[in-house]
């Protein structure tokens, strides 16, 4: 709380927390709320890149209006997605950015969105000199990961989870403590550990870029960020930097 009002955690990059959603699984709505959060960065030339844009407000879309102009709706994988047809239809010059497979999922989904530009592991014209990005590997889950420059903020989706066990009600609080992805010790999401084992080429090299970037913050999708200490946050849960 409050939620649909864009909070400030740096200059030109902030968040929004959004309403509660629940999970779907084969067309059934399950029992399992999940908090939703979307990151806004004003671009140099007054463009906003939206990061997983969570459900639309007319109010929050005002505010946003005030910050500067509603640009990039950036999917960072193939499940935050959902919402970003419903911005591009409010802001019509928007441009909507796919991650890998996102555009199948929507179709079998029959989500209303067109995606328009597709995103690569180098980071497009329109926001380099501003924000880094790099594939980060999971398989079925391989995710974004961006890093704004000049406040030294790691964006991710759910390449972390750091779940508040408080606002999750039994059996999902006990099976979050399973997983270990709870406050204040966060850790990678339980579907990406084996594919990075996998595909551990990728995964050093994923990693030895976030390590390069030494961030000073972490924000996520899902559960608390890490508002300071992110150095030691993600030593801990990605290990030192690969050889």
């Amino acid at each position: 709380e409050p939620i649909n009002v864009y909070k400030p955690v740096a200059p030109n990059i902030g968040i929004v927390d959004g309403p509660f959603e629940y999970l779907t699984v084969g067309g059934v709505k399950m029992p399992l709320p999940f908090t939703t959060r979307m990151t806004v960065v004003r671009l140099s030339n007054g463009d906003l890149f939206l990061h997983s844009p969570i459900k639309f407000d007319e109010t929050l879309a005002e505010e946003l209006r005030g910050l500067g102009r509603v640009r990039h709706l950036v999917s960072p994988n193939q499940f935050h997605y959902a919402h970003i047809g419903e911005w591009a239809r409010a802001f019509p010059e928007t441009i909507a950015w796919a991650s890998p497979r996102v555009r199948r999922r929507a179709r079998a989904r029959h989500v209303d969105v067109d995606f328009t530009r597709d995103l690569d592991a180098s980071a497009p014209e329109e926001w380099r000199r501003e924000i880094d990005q790099t594939l980060f590997p999971g398989g079925y889950f391989k995710e974004f990961i961006f890093f704004h420059k000049a406040s030294k903020t790691l964006i991710l989706a759910d390449a972390i989870l750091n779940i508040e066990l408080d606002k999750v009600t039994e059996p999902w609080r006990t099976a979050t403590k399973f997983t270990g992805m709870y406050h204040p010790y966060g850790q990678i999401f339980f579907g990406m550990r084996l594919p990075l084992l996998l595909q551990r080429q990728k995964a050093e090299a994923a990693i030895r870029k976030i390590h390069s970037w030494q961030p000073l913050r972490i924000l996520l999708s899902h559960g608390r960020c890490f508002d300071t200490d992110a150095e030691n946050a993600i030593r801990r849960i990605f290990g030192d930097p690969p050889r």
